[in-house]
Parts: structure tokens; sequence; C-alpha cells
């Protein structure tokens, strides 16, 4: 790994611990042993930086959903598979939802911008599946994808926020076994059951 990645990487994990204004060049280059006149060669500036890794988390948050939402499955399986994952790391929160709790990101247009692309895209999959699940018959005729695809979406946030107010990953995957309920009544006919994910039961 060259030193331009490794200034990436070491920033990427500061926004995820500390967020943006509180993460300094100083950080960053004890995190990785970089000296700085190799991190300005690469990044004239901390936003420059900054933007480098804002995007790096939100390109790595796409391969997972993709590989579950495009994989194999029935639509409303995919689905629960998505509520079901165990990569999460709740009391750390979500690396790209995070990001928009920080008042400097917030802030900067350019530094916003992968953010608002990497939600945009998740539901934009999660709308197409649960599009696919009602021409299936596996949900009702009369849902709205985009509404139930935001739910979904807000459903894993909240619950990275109510976990970390707690110290305690139970209401993360209570409020994603909640979705994965909700999903089962509305089915007419419920998708067989991964016996590595029990109802009512998420790792």
């Amino acid at each position: 790994m060259g030193s331009r990645e490794q200034l990436v990487d070491a920033m990427s994990d500061l926004l995820w611990e500390r967020g943006y204004a509180a993460t300094s060049p100083r950080a960053v280059r004890e995190r990785c042993g970089i000296g700085q006149g190799s991190m300005y060669y690469h990044f004239p500036s901390k936003r420059d930086l900054g933007a480098a890794a804002v995007e790096h988390n939100c390109r790595a948050l796409l391969p997972g959903t993709i590989a579950i939402l495009e994989g194999p499955g029935s639509p409303l399986e995919r689905l629960i598979a998505y509520l079901s994952r165990d990569d999460h790391q709740p009391l750390k929160g979500c690396k790209v939802g995070r990001l928009t709790q920080d008042p400097e990101v917030v802030a900067d247009p350019a530094l916003l911008a992968p953010v608002k692309v990497a939600f945009a895209a998740t539901h934009g999959m999660l709308a197409g599946v649960i599009s696919e699940a009602i021409t299936a018959g596996e949900l009702p005729s009369g849902l709205n994808a985009d509404h139930l695809a935001d739910m979904m979406s807000t459903t894993i946030q909240g619950g990275y926020v109510l976990a970390i107010a707690a110290g305690d990953r139970a209401p993360f995957d209570n409020a994603r076994a909640g979705a994965v309920d909700l999903l089962r009544a509305l089915a007419p006919t419920s998708p067989s059951q991964d016996p590595t994910v029990p109802e009512g039961h998420l790792t």
C-alpha cells in the first residue's frame, strides 16, 4: 500500500472514530507513520484529504449492500438478509451515517456530496428489490417501495444512534428484528427461513 492509500485509510478510520472537526493532519500522520512532506505532496490541505477519505468510506458501504440485494434468493429473502447482515459495529456507528452528524461535513457541499450519493444508491437498490417483491406477490401491491426503503434505512441508522446512546448493541439488533418481523407479517406467504438467522433474532 502506497503512502497516499495509507493516509486515506488513516483519515477514514479517524473520521469514524473522532469526526472531521476533531481530526488533525498531525493525528493522521501519527496514525499511519507518514511524514508531513509526503502528506502535503498528496493532499495540499486537510479538506483534500478529508474529501478523499469521505469518498473512500462511502464507496466501502456499497459492495456488501450490492452483494446481498443483487445476490441469490427471492426479493423478500434478500431484503431480510440485508436487514440481518452481521458485519455492523453498532457501538461505533455507521461510517457513512456518522458523517452527517459532523457540522463541518454538512456545511461543505463537496464533503457531503459522496454521502448523499451513497445513501441514494442504497435507497435505489432497496426500492428496486421491494418493487420486485411486490411484483412477485411477496409483499402487498399497495405498498410504496420508496417509503418502505426509507423506513428500512431509517431503522438501521436510528438503531446506530440508540445503540451508541445505550452503550449496548441490543437496540440496534432489536430495531432490525422489528423490521424483519414487519416484512414477514406483510408477506402473504413467508419466505423460507435461513437456519442461521432464526425468526425474531439477528446476530
